[in-house]
């Protein structure tokens, strides 16, 4: 009498392993995929900036590493008090760099105070916007110069650091267009004992 095994040869092969390749092709999918989202994302949404400069002390210290917020002046523009990264005009590189200018590829950071069509004054160691004095808690230490009255040009932005006296800004070299604007700093992720949002 023939036996007939009863269990189905196909039942060893329940739970077959991929092939090595097939792996590698998923992982590299994988990589690739969160590559181009990290890309994008820095592109169009947000990315981290550290701080390489005294020019926004004390609200920003040497090496703070920064969140900036590039999607929201696309819905809202720039307001007073608002702290703003952008490229510098041309002239910036002239006057903060010496004698032999070249383009500078670094962004600067600094505090926006004037609006468009606003005018801009300094003196006696204050800001006055439109002939009226602004109230500026987070400097420093006051202007020690003067300078203006001069009126902010459309869709652009005078922008100035906290830490007034030591600050290559708008009141060396101009102001900034809005284009050259890449977003708002809003949140401090390092140091650790400093973490939390930028606030004007």
């Amino acid at each position: 009498m023939t036996q007939v095994n009863s269990k189905d040869s196909s039942e060893n092969n329940n739970n077959p392993q991929p092939p090595k390749e097939i792996i590698w092709v998923e992982i590299l999918k994988t990589l690739g995929l969160s590559a181009i989202l990290a890309f994008g994302i820095r592109t169009f949404v947000a990315e981290a900036r550290y701080i390489p400069s005294k020019s926004m002390v004390p609200t920003l210290q040497v090496d703070d590493r920064l969140i900036v917020d590039k999607v929201s002046y696309h819905f809202k523009q720039p307001q007073r008090g608002d702290i703003v990264v952008f490229m510098p005009p041309d002239e910036a590189s002239v006057v903060c760099t010496g004698p032999r200018p070249q383009r500078s590829k670094d962004a600067y950071i600094k505090r926006v105070i004037g609006l468009p069509g606003e005018k801009i004054e300094v003196k006696q160691g204050l800001v006055f916007i439109n002939d009226s004095p602004i109230k500026e808690t987070y400097l420093d230490g006051v202007p020690e110069y003067q300078y203006g009255p001069r009126v902010v040009p459309p869709n652009s932005y005078l922008v100035l650091g906290d830490n007034r006296n030591n600050s290559c800004d708008s009141h060396y070299w101009g102001f900034v267009p809005q284009e050259n604007i890449i977003g708002r700093a809003i949140v401090r992720f390092w140091p650790v004992n400093r973490i939390g949002e930028i606030t004007p």
